[in-house]
């Protein structure tokens, strides 16, 4: 049985004199591609008097891109959406032959655009370390990507952080605690210390 969630996103921004607003991009739509089925969407930004265009970015992603003609002193973004919890099976995919065991090589082709998600962004000591714990003897691609993310749960905490942004590797190893976010980050560098092509992806966490 699925079970329909509405979800009320507002940003707001109010200044102690009129401005003049700069080009906005906007990245407050659901991924094209995502699984989860979307009912309903709607982006309403103020103020009111403005042009929008929709593009998409090179990932794919829906911008909206927003100019605006005259000075405010207030600036909102407010995003309605409702979307259908649906069971997913997270092991519903195809692995290609040669990546069933790792540790495996890109088909030359397909290392070229993944390169982006190969970059490591960190390698500080703590992460080096916890990277260098894991048993390196050849294992089934899904039997590794699971005792990483068994691993990872195990010794990083789950805490809700308002703070902006996003932790570094070296931090949350340090803290043994994170939000989603930095844990997903987190296990984007180990992936990508395995050679695994990731790439970090936004969403809402809901608890029902």
């Amino acid at each position: 049985m699925s079970i329909r969630v509405a979800l009320h996103h507002k940003t707001n921004y109010n200044y102690d004199q009129l401005i003049q607003l700069t080009p906005h991009l906007v990245r407050l739509r659901p991924a094209p591609h995502t699984r989860t089925p979307v009912h309903r969407y709607s982006l309403k930004v103020e103020p009111r008097e403005h042009f929008v265009h929709w593009q998409q970015d090179p990932f794919g992603n829906h911008v909206a891109s927003f100019t605006f003609r005259e000075k405010t002193r207030r600036f909102s973004v407010e995003v309605d959406l409702v979307v259908e919890m649906v069971t997913i099976n997270p092991f519903d995919f195809f692995v290609e032959e040669y990546a069933e065991n790792w540790p495996f090589n890109y088909e030359a082709h397909l290392k070229k655009d993944l390169s982006p998600y190969l970059e490591l962004k960190e390698q500080g000591k703590l992460l080096r370390a916890w990277v260098g714990a894991v048993p390196r003897e050849k294992k089934h691609i899904i039997d590794l990507l699971v005792d990483l993310n068994r691993r990872l749960s195990l010794d990083i905490g789950y805490v809700i952080r308002m703070e902006p942004g996003v932790q570094s590797c070296e931090q949350t190893l340090d803290l043994a605690k994170g939000s989603c976010r930095d844990s997903a980050w987190l296990l984007v560098q180990i992936l990508r210390h395995f050679g695994l092509a990731a790439r970090f992806v936004s969403g809402y966490l809901v608890q029902l």
